[in-house]
């Protein structure tokens, strides 16, 4: 691995960074995969060179995108519980995980080029997101609040069904009128 790869960024190169990839996921979820990459620049408020320097193909600018996103998800689990009760926070995760599979419905035809390739964009990315919703399933269950009998698994495929035919910030009312379903039916009764 070259030298500067195991350095740490600067603080400025790390900011340009982050703005570059929440531009794209804004862009990308906007305009899918014909989205210009210097558009992605300029609403980063960063120089093509600079998009560039940190993704010098459309295809590593997508994979950093969503691995940064899967990333951002399951972070989002253990800080809801510092400022929400459980089942508030799960609420809000599932909030979250539709913004994150609108993301990632922007980059689709885009990922599945990465992964006709032999690269794995998505790497253990279920794995990941099931480990975080079993988080705020825990402290739900651990409150008493959620039914114990139905595994993350098993609502993680609920809320993959519900994102996928209803992503879309068009669409955005309904998948969560389904998610305030899923988890009515999740909880449990007096």
């Amino acid at each position: 691995m070259p030298e500067e790869a195991r350095r740490p960024l600067r603080a400025d190169a790390r900011r340009n960074r982050e703005k570059i990839l929440a531009a794209a996921v804004r862009v990308f979820a906007a305009e899918g995969l014909d989205a210009h990459l210097e558009r992605i620049a300029r609403e980063a408020g960063v120089g093509s060179a600079t998009l560039y320097r940190n993704f010098p193909t459309r295809e590593a600018l997508v994979e950093a995108v969503y691995r940064n996103e899967v990333a951002r998800l399951c972070d989002a689990a253990p800080a809801l519980l510092t400022t929400e009760p459980p089942l508030p926070a799960l609420r809000a995760w599932t909030r979250l995980f539709l913004d994150y599979v609108t993301a990632k419905y922007g980059m689709i035809d885009a990922l599945r080029a990465i992964a006709e390739t032999g690269s794995s964009p998505y790497g253990h990315s279920r794995e990941l997101i099931q480990a975080a919703l079993g988080t705020l399933m825990d402290a739900c269950a651990a409150a008493g609040v959620i039914r114990t009998d139905i595994g993350p698994a098993d609502i993680a495929t609920a809320l993959e069904g519900i994102a996928l035919t209803s992503a879309g910030p068009e669409r955005r009312q309904r998948a969560e009128r389904l998610l305030d379903l899923t988890l009515d039916g999740l909880q449990t009764r007096p």
